[in-house]
């Protein structure tokens, strides 16, 4: 077994084949990188500076501006956080209030300010109080046929 170094800042040191040393090139003959430094002879590509936008290809014009653009971004659309009743029948108990805070809590929604929409897959057979933003037809039937109910923020 290795003697261990003791560990300080002059003692430190990258673990063995972690690093490679940086190809030098242009440095002679013997380099087997000398003269044109692996670029070839003349050209675009042996200069400094040579490189191409992406999607370039050559004057032609290229194929993102060839193809007809579609759609529209709606700037009035509105986000929500989609919670199913078999998550609630899983994470909640019989009579608990389902509101923003509590599905925040149980990590079925991420951020504070997001609008909840409660969908129907699944089954429920708990009646919890339900405070949501948004609730499906049949997430509101199976919620009430449970014996909870539903109210609108």
């Amino acid at each position: 077994m290795a003697e261990r170094k003791p560990l300080r800042l002059n003692t430190l040191s990258p673990k063995s084949g972690s690093t490679q040393n940086r190809k030098r090139l242009g440095r002679g003959p013997g380099s087997g990188q000398g003269k044109t430094a692996g670029r070839g002879h003349k050209g675009f590509w042996s200069r400094s500076g040579s490189s191409m936008n992406a999607g370039f290809e050559g004057g032609q014009m290229p194929l993102h501006r060839r193809i007809p653009k579609r759609g529209f971004t709606n700037i009035f659309r509105k986000e929500y956080a989609v919670v199913n009743v078999d998550q609630l029948e899983a994470r909640f108990e019989k009579g608990a209030m389902v509101d923003p805070a509590a599905l925040l809590a149980f990590r079925l929604v991420r951020g504070k300010r997001e609008k909840i929409k409660v969908l129907g897959r699944g089954e429920i057979t708990k009646g919890v109080h339900v405070r949501a933003h948004k609730v499906s037809v049949e997430a509101k039937k199976k919620i009430e046929a449970a014996g909870g109910k539903v109210e609108l923020l």
